[in-house]
């Protein structure tokens, strides 16, 4: 994904133009988006520093647009405009995460200094190190701490919140920190799979049952909602629930009671209720299997949680982190990475995200004959390439990864030269062609070869991060390629 400085979204053409010269003149990079439809387009292929939204605009509203951004990109600043302003209005926007709330008519000081606040909020993510962090997660990523701010904020409260987020992510530990930082904190975690238990069980397991509801009920049992009482339930897999289920977790989240299986009167219960899963809920809604009424009732607070090959920079962190671990547990003493290791992690895509890396790591330091760690401890073997800092690209799948060819390998071509294909592939030399124009071309297809990564394109062409940028500036060329993020 791109990133680029503010989007503003309102249907009311001429109020658009008037926010984008002005915020324009504060020296910022502006996109506009002439309904929420589009805003949610544009939010699909950029993360933007700051969005200003409309409240009242046909089909996707503010408030919808804001739950989006939020959900993609926790770190993004939303501010809400509207000329219909109520204390209602106000309260709701602020509990779903938006920054501050603007009354129209404004003037343009007062839209330049929110914007300026909202900036400067945004930015100081980019300082916040895992120390200022109550949650047990090893992080300096950017999007990961604001994710985190945002669950420590919705653990003060009682609503229901939903993790959507890949398997191996820390979903679970996420929300045992929720409940260890909310009020509820000395009452009872209880997690339940739903994906792990039979379907004619799992209703007894979460309502509970009476004596002789069903053949083998041979004592009366408190399911998990009960045992939960005055503390936190954890839904993990909620998409797996069957309907007949769902439909009966949307009356207990209503009503605040449970008829236990063969009961014959309601239980009142006080639970606060974090659900989770890895699949996207919307998608189960559109195909009828997922209750639309059990989605919007579960998702008062949304959260998400980036998958490992958008946090980059975590890569190591964590990899330091579990090589020390399991190196004390182990062995009883510390263990480290050489550079070289350092380099192969940071090239593969760990679809496994956390738990993946976490037991590669268990097993280099289990079967590690020396304090260091190098490459050939991980035994990645056949499922992971070995790349070298000059051709390492972290797009690519650690599970697809194969070894590069040699030189003697490479194919010939029409005139006999062997070329590897590479940054020069695609490159268009024409007549009265001009360095410049070359470096300009050049930069474009390194870019593309990349997925859009300044980091590790300035890597392939021998040049800093900051040379990059500055040439980008000076061809003024617009990054709009879908990929990994800057690190």
């Amino acid at each position: 994904m791109t990133q680029q400085d503010i989007l503003i979204v309102d249907d009311e053409p001429q109020m658009l133009i008037a926010m984008n010269e002005t915020i324009k003149r504060a020296g910022y990079f502006v996109a506009t988006a002439g309904s929420g439809v589009e805003a949610l387009e544009r939010i699909k292929g950029c993360h933007y520093r700051m969005v200003i939204t409309d409240l009242r605009m046909p089909v996707v509203s503010g408030l919808e647009v804001l739950k989006e951004v939020k959900y993609s990109s926790p770190r993004t600043q939303v501010v809400l405009v509207t000329a219909h302003g109520t204390v209602h209005n106000a309260v709701e926007a602020m509990k779903m995460g938006a920054f501050d709330y603007l009354l129209k008519p404004f003037s343009a000081e007062d839209l330049q200094s929110v914007v300026q606040r909202a900036i400067q909020k945004n930015e100081s993510f980019l300082t916040v190190r895992k120390e200022n962090t109550p949650f047990p997660i090893v992080t300096q990523d950017p999007d990961m701490l604001a994710a985190l701010e945002l669950a420590e904020q919705a653990a003060r409260g009682k609503a229901t919140i939903l993790i959507q987020a890949e398997s191996g992510t820390g979903k679970e530990l996420v929300a045992r920190s929720i409940h260890q930082l909310s009020p509820r904190k000395d009452g009872p975690f209880v997690a339940v799979n739903c994906a792990a238990l039979p379907e004619n069980l799992l209703e007894a397991e979460l309502f509970g049952h009476e004596k002789g509801a069903f053949t083998g009920a041979i004592a009366q049992k408190l399911g998990k909602f009960e045992l939960a009482n005055h503390g936190t339930l954890l839904l993990d897999e909620i998409g797996e629930m069957v309907p007949l289920l769902q439909a009966k977790l949307l009356r207990v989240l209503q009503e605040k009671e449970i008829d236990r299986v063969g009961g014959k009167n309601p239980i009142p219960i006080d639970v606060r209720v974090i659900a989770t899963t890895n699949k996207n809920l919307k998608v189960l809604v559109q195909n009828g299997t997922f209750r639309e009424d059990l989605y919007y009732r579960l998702n008062v607070i949304p959260l998400g949680i980036p998958p490992l090959r958008k946090r980059r920079g975590d890569v190591g962190l964590l990899a330091d982190y579990f090589c020390e671990k399991y190196g004390l547990e182990t062995h009883n003493r510390r263990m480290a990475l050489a550079p070289e290791t350092h380099e192969l992690l940071a090239s593969c895509d760990w679809p496994g995200n956390v738990r993946e890396l976490e037991n590669v790591m268990q097993r280099a330091t289990s079967l590690a004959a020396n304090p260091v760690i190098y490459p050939q401890d991980l035994f990645l073997h056949d499922a992971v390439r070995r790349l070298s800092p000059q051709t390492a690209v972290p797009s690519v799948p650690a599970s697809e990864i194969m070894s590069l060819p040699a030189a003697s390998e490479i194919e010939p071509d029409s005139s006999g030269r062997k070329e590897p294909k590479g940054v020069s592939a695609g490159f268009d030399l024409k007549a009265g062609c001009s360095v410049s124009d070359m470096e300009k071309q050049l930069i474009q297809i390194t870019l593309a070869e990349t997925n859009g990564n300044r980091t590790y394109a300035a890597r392939l062409l021998g040049i800093s991060l900051r040379t990059l940028r500055n040439k980008l500036r000076e061809y003024r060329l617009a990054v709009a390629l879908v990929g990994v993020e800057d690190e």
